[in-house]
C-alpha cells in the first residue's frame, strides 16, 4: 500500500518535472510549435528527416539584445525540455533583429499530438552549442547555404568546389544567396560521397529567382542528366541507362522575380520534377548511375549561363518522398506559416504572464519613446486636474460663504457701519471706506468674488471721499468707472480660473495623435521586419500589432481622463464665472440705489 502511494504521488508529480526549467543558467526560453491545422489543411505530415527554420525578428522576439555574442547560448530543446537537439545559426543580426536557426527535429516529432521544441537563451558564459555538421542527416550530402563569404558545403561531406565565381548576396530566400549574371559558374568535384546511384535514389532540392525569361540556361548539370529553364519552364534532360536521351518539361511555368522551390527526385524506375512542393512532371526511365563533376549556373562548358538567383541548394543521395519535399518547401519559403511563436518567459514567469504584459514586452524602442511622452503628458494633466479641483471647489464654497454674508446687510448699512469705523481717521481720501464685513477679510481669502468686492467698496468710497462728506450722490460717470474696475478686476479672476486648462486641451487632443503616430511606427517597423525575414503569417504579424496598438492605447489613457476632467472644471469654472458676474450687477444695482 505504501508502495502504491509512493507511485502515485511521483505520477502526479510527472507533469509539473516535465515542465521544470532546463537549467538554471538560462535566463529565458520560448516555445515554439508546430501549425498542426495548417499542416492537415495542405496535407503534409513531418518527415523524419526534416529541418525546422526558426524565422526570429521583432514580430515575434524582442530579445536580441539579452543574446550572448554570435548566438553562443542559444540551445534547441525537444518538447520534453530535456533532450537537446542539434542546430546552427545561418544568420544571426542583433542589430536589425533578424536571426536564422536551423534545427534538426526528432524523428518522432511527428507522433506527438502538439509537436513543439523550445528555444533557450540568456546565458552570457554559455559555449557555442551549434552543431553544423552534425545537424545534416548522413542521407544529405551537399548544402549550400551562400552565407558565407566562400562557398562552403555545410554537411561532414564537405564537398569541394574546384570554381566558384557567382556572386554571394544578401538579398536571398534564407540569408544569402548566389547570384548568377550569365557568365558565372560553380564547379563541385567529383567524390565518392556525391554517387547518384538509381538503386538508391537521389534527391535535389533548391530555390530560384529569375527576373527575366532565360535562352535555355542550365541550372544544374552533370554528366547524363541537366535541369534547364528555357523561357520560364524548368526541362530536365536525361540520358537513360542505355544512352538514350529524353527530355522532360515542367507542367508550371515559374514566376518572374518571385523565389520557387524546385526538386528533382529520382528512383531506379522514374525521375519526378517539382515545382513549388507539387509534381510537375513525371516520366519512366531507367537512370544510370551519375558520377563526375557537377556544374551550377552553367554547364560544363561553362555555356548557357543562368541568370537569376539560387539558395538553399541540397542534395540528397535517397529519394524523398513527396511529402518531404513539400514540407521543406513550407518550411523555407517566404510564406511559411508552419511555426507559431509562443511567449518569452523567465523562471520567475514559469506559470505563464498575462497576455499585457507579453504585449509589453514587444513594444519596441520607438514606441517605449512615445509611450513615455504620454507618460509625462498622463502626471502633468492629473496634477493640473487634482490642483484646479481644489481650488475650485475652495472658491466656490468661499463664494457661497461671502455672498450669504453680503446678502444681509443694505448698502445704507454698510455705508453708515463703515463711516463709523473710519470718523476718526485724519485722511478720508486715504481710509476707503470698506464694509463692515471687511473686518472678516481673512475668512474669504480664497473667494474670487469677494476679490471684486473689495475693489468695488475701494472705488466706491474713493468717489465718496471726494465729495469731503457734503454729498452722498454718485454720477454716472462714477458708477460707469466703479463697474469697470470691478470688470477688470472679474476678467483677471477668470484668467486666474482658466490658467494651466490649455495643458488639458493639449492631452486630449494630443495624446492620442501621438499615439497613433507610435502605432503607425509599429506597424511600419513590424511589416518591415516580416519582409526582410519573409515569413507571413498571423503569429509573426500579431505580436508586432499588438505592441504597436499600446501606443494608442496609451494616448488614449492621457485623452479619455483628461475630456471628463476637463469638462467637469470647464462647469465649475462657469458656475463660478456666472455668480461673479451677477455679483457685479447686485452690487452696482445696489449702489445706484443709494448714491444717485
Amino acid at each position: 500500500m505504501k508502495r502504491f502511494g509512493l507511485l502515485l504521488i511521483l505520477f502526479t508529480l510527472l507533469p509539473s518535472l516535465a515542465s521544470a526549467w532546463w537549467s538554471d543558467e538560462w535566463g529565458f526560453k520560448k516555445k515554439i510549435s508546430f501549425d498542426t491545422k495548417k499542416l492537415q489543411q495542405d496535407g503534409v505530415t513531418i518527415p523524419e528527416d526534416a529541418f525546422a527554420l526558426i524565422r526570429l525578428h521583432t514580430g515575434n522576439f524582442t530579445y536580441f539584445m539579452d543574446l550572448a555574442e554570435k548566438g553562443k547560448d542559444i540551445r534547441v530543446l525537444a518538447a520534453d525540455e530535456a533532450t537537446p537537439l542539434k542546430f546552427y545559426i545561418e544568420k544571426l543580426d542583433p542589430v536589425n533583429e533578424m536571426a536564422f536557426i536551423w534545427v534538426k527535429l526528432p524523428k518522432d516529432i511527428a507522433t506527438n499530438p502538439e509537436p513543439s521544441f523550445w528555444l533557450y537563451y540568456g546565458n552570457a558564459q554559455a559555449v557555442d552549442g551549434q552543431d553544423v555538421a552534425g545537424s545534416f542527416d548522413v542521407s544529405e550530402v551537399l548544402a549550400f547555404q551562400f552565407d558565407q563569404t566562400a562557398i562552403k558545403d555545410l554537411t561532414a561531406y564537405a564537398q569541394q568546389t574546384s570554381e566558384a565565381t557567382a556572386t554571394n548576396s544578401e538579398g536571398g530566400l534564407i540569408g544569402g544567396a548566389a547570384v548568377f549574371d550569365g557568365k558565372q559558374i560553380i564547379r563541385i568535384s567529383d567524390a565518392p560521397s556525391l554517387a547518384m546511384s538509381p538503386a538508391t535514389g537521389w534527391t535535389v532540392e533548391t530555390w530560384v529567382k529569375i527576373d527575366q525569361a532565360q535562352q535555355s540556361t542550365v541550372v544544374l548539370q552533370r554528366a547524363g542528366f541537366t535541369l534547364l529553364l528555357k523561357e520560364q519552364t524548368p526541362y530536365l534532360q536525361v540520358t537513360d541507362a542505355s544512352g538514350k536521351k529524353q527530355e522532360l518539361a515542367a507542367t508550371t511555368p515559374l514566376t518572374l522575380a518571385t523565389w520557387q522551390h524546385l526538386a528533382v527526385v529520382a528512383t531506379s524506375s522514374n525521375i519526378t520534377l517539382y515545382v513549388n512542393g507539387a509534381a510537375a512532371g513525371e516520366f519512366q526511365v531507367s537512370l544510370a548511375e551519375l558520377s563526375g563533376e557537377m556544374t551550377l549556373g552553367a554547364d560544363a562548358n561553362g555555356a548557357k549561363g543562368f541568370s537569376g538567383s539560387v539558395d538553399q541548394f541540397s542534395i540528397y543521395k535517397i529519394a524523398r518522398n513527396a511529402n518531404a519535399v513539400k514540407f521543406d518547401m513550407q518550411m523555407q519559403g517566404a510564406s511559411s506559416a508552419v511555426l507559431a511563436y509562443g511567449e518569452d518567459s523567465t523562471p520567475d514567469s514559469e506559470e505563464g504572464e498575462s497576455y499585457i504584459m507579453g504585449t509589453l514586452n514587444s513594444v519596441t524602442i520607438d514606441g517605449w519613446v512615445i509611450i513615455g511622452i504620454l507618460g509625462i503628458m498622463f502626471v502633468i494633466s492629473w496634477m493640473v486636474m487634482i490642483s484646479k479641483a481644489i481650488i475650485l471647489n475652495r472658491t466656490g464654497s468661499q463664494n457661497k460663504k461671502f455672498e450669504q454674508a453680503f446678502g444681509k446687510l443694505s448698502m445704507k448699512e454698510i455705508t453708515s457701519l463703515n463711516r463709523e469705523d473710519d470718523e476718526d481717521d485724519e485722511d478720508y481720501e486715504e481710509s476707503p471706506m470698506l464694509l463692515s464685513l471687511t473686518s472678516d477679510e481673512g475668512n474669504f481669502k480664497g473667494s474670487s468674488t469677494y476679490r471684486i468686492y473689495h475693489v468695488g467698496v475701494e472705488e466706491m468710497n474713493h468717489r465718496l471721499a471726494k465729495n469731503k462728506g457734503t454729498d452722498e450722490t454718485l454720477s454716472p460717470q462714477a458708477m460707469n468707472a466703479v463697474k469697470a474696475s470691478m470688470d477688470a478686476v472679474l476678467v483677471r479672476e477668470l484668467q486666474k480660473l482658466n490658467s494651466q486648462m490649455v495643458l488639458l486641451t493639449i492631452a486630449i487632443s494630443g495624446g492620442p495623435f501621438l499615439g497613433l503616430l507610435g502605432t503607425v511606427v509599429g506597424v511600419m517597423i513590424t511589416f518591415a521586419a516580416i519582409a526582410v525575414s519573409g515569413e507571413v503569417n498571423v503569429n509573426s504579424i500579431a505580436p508586432g500589432i499588438a505592441a504597436a496598438l499600446t501606443a494608442t492605447v496609451a494616448g488614449l489613457m492621457v485623452a479619455i481622463p483628461c475630456l471628463f476632467g476637463y469638462n467637469y472644471l470647464g462647469g465649475q469654472i462657469k458656475s463660478i464665472t456666472a455668480d461673479m458676474h451677477v455679483f457685479v450687477d447686485e452690487f452696482i444695482a445696489k449702489l445706484a440705489e443709494e448714491h444717485t
